[in-house]
């Protein structure tokens, strides 16, 4: 299955990445690293998060990193995972 970055998604990403580094540079950086490297897990087995709690849809999934949900949608007929949005947990934006 192929990721695919949604606009929304990598925008409020550089916005958590910006906010992170206001006190530490580096702890954005490792935050980054670590949740692609969750993310790139998510094709292997795309069930591996929960429903999401937001949608009633099976296919769409929410993934909790270090406080932040990020949600993404499983397109079993294209083959691809959906990265649809980050935000921290319990708080949709």
């Amino acid at each position: 299955m192929t990721i695919i970055y949604k606009p929304t998604f990598s925008k409020q990403l550089k916005q958590v990445i910006e906010y992170i580094a206001q006190d530490k540079p580096s702890a954005s950086m490792k935050f980054k690293n670590e949740l692609k490297k969750s993310i790139n897990l998510i094709p292997n087995n795309p069930i591996m998060y929960r429903q999401s709690n937001y949608f009633e849809d099976k296919n769409i999934r929410d993934m909790v990193h270090k406080g932040y949900t990020i949600i993404y949608r499983i397109r079993p007929i294209k083959k691809e995972i959906e990265i649809l949005k980050i935000f921290k947990k319990n708080k949709p934006s």
